[in-house]
């Protein structure tokens, strides 16, 4: 009498034979790592050879013989370097908020930059009336007068440059710089700025400083890695 095969063996000789009939699989694709380019860094410093005096200051009663601060000097130093376009890549930028006081009849900063869709707020931290307002094309406005302790907001929409004033004092202004990208930065006390998460790529940067502005200048960003460039506005 014939033995019966075991049913284990039947088993295993079935999954061979289902395993040699699948067909091979296809070879697994390389992370997605492999395909991204890592971000740089520009980095430079803006020399301004030119004197910068700010508008003389009517005098009050309770100021009389006061002399410019040394801020009121170095405020008109600061710069901004931004990118002549966008790179491609590049998201839309996140609207922002931001504060431009009115303190010690002064502006503070003398310079703003931001971002398309951010909302400035321009509170009254002095002890007399102010009324800021603009005549530029880029976004023109006048808030009227208010007293000290209170404050106004006002949206920017629009790419370019706002030069603010106050109809009370006329040695009062100050700069809003509108960009609809987020490549651009301030330069510091000594001039350096530093931006960064740039994709690699040739690009034109643009240095500006109290109205005055340098010509487009070409850098390279490497993979990955650093840049520098520098400016010098007369």
């Amino acid at each position: 009498m014939t033995p019966r095969p075991r049913p284990l063996v039947i088993v295993a000789a079935f999954a061979i034979l289902v395993v040699t009939a699948l067909p091979a699989l296809p070879a697994l694709p390389a992370p997605l790592s492999q395909g991204l380019r890592d971000t740089g860094t520009i980095r430079g410093r803006v020399e301004v050879r030119r004197p910068s005096t700010p508008p003389e200051r009517r005098p009050n009663v309770a100021d009389l013989g006061a002399h410019v601060t040394q801020s009121d000097v170095s405020d008109r130093l600061t710069s901004v370097v931004y990118f002549d376009s966008a790179p491609r890549t590049a998201a839309s930028p996140v609207p922002g908020h931001a504060v431009l006081d009115q303190r010690d009849e002064r502006f503070v900063p003398h310079v703003l930059a931001v971002t398309t869709g951010t909302v400035v707020d321009f509170p009254n931290s002095d002890r007399i009336y102010h009324n800021v307002f603009s005549l530029s094309k880029t976004r023109p406005f006048d808030l009227g007068r208010y007293a000290a302790g209170r404050s106004k907001a006002i949206k920017f929409d629009r790419p370019g440059i706002v030069r603010v004033f106050c109809d009370i004092h006329s040695h009062m202004n100050a700069f809003i710089l509108v960009f609809n990208h987020s490549f651009f930065a301030l330069t510091d006390a000594e001039g350096r700025y530093r931006i960064d998460n740039v994709p690699p790529g040739s690009y034109n940067l643009v240095a500006w400083n109290e109205g005055v502005s340098s010509g487009p200048q070409p850098v390279v960003v490497p993979d990955g890695g650093e840049a520098e460039l520098d400016f010098a506005l007369r």
